[in-house]
């Protein structure tokens, strides 16, 4: 008879744990906290703020639009808690903001280790610059992501990485610019309805 698994489980003093990849993407973590697994090393960060948000919200909802639209274009945009992105090489297990899918799903369940996205979102949050300005931008290479878009709220600042070969060439756009996005045909995402909702209220 076989010995009954026991369910490793994680939480919030878990931050900067060594772990297995295998242990982590089995392991049952405590609800209110976001996690990831960055190079062997557990990271816990609490739920992000309202300014996080709002600006993924826009972000969303254009996507979502376009996807509404050109359903032969993109497969899914999916969010953090409904996606992952696996390195188990790297030690590594992702969940960006917003995650788009061209290629079709794969027929094995779950799919992650074989479906990557094309694009990757990130919001900054406060505290966690170096972790998407830096330590992402060397996964989401090594993953195979094709576009890495970094949305900064304090900076109203937007940087676009796009995979050349085995590194990203880097574009960054201001708050009045409109970001078109060659892989997705027709795509236009102007900045300034992205950090409009951070704009006080005049009503």
């Amino acid at each position: 008879m076989a010995e009954p698994t026991t369910t490793i489980r994680i939480g919030p003093n878990d931050h900067g744990r060594r772990m297995d990849f295998l242990d982590f993407r089995d392991a049952e973590a405590s609800p209110g906290y976001r996690y990831e697994l960055a190079r062997g090393v557990v990271h816990v960060t609490q739920i992000p703020g309202g300014s996080h948000a709002v600006v993924l919200g826009a972000i969303h909802r254009k996507l979502s639009r376009y996807w509404d639209d050109h359903l032969d274009r993109i497969e899914l945009v999916a969010g953090g808690g409904s996606c992952r992105l696996e390195a188990p090489e790297m030690m590594s297990e992702r969940h960006p903001d917003c995650a788009v899918y061209v290629s079709p799903r794969p027929a094995i369940e779950p799919p992650w280790a074989d479906w990557v996205p094309e694009i990757v979102v990130e919001v900054v949050s406060k505290g966690g610059e170096d972790r998407d300005y830096s330590e992402k931008r060397a996964d989401y290479l090594a993953i195979g992501i094709q576009e890495y878009w970094i949305i900064d709220p304090d900076r109203r600042t937007m940087l676009v990485l796009t995979r050349r070969g085995d590194t990203w060439a880097e574009q960054t756009l201001d708050s009045d610019a409109v970001y078109r996005c060659r892989r997705l045909s027709g795509f236009e995402l102007p900045l300034v309805e992205v950090f409009r909702p951070l704009e006080p209220r005049t009503d």
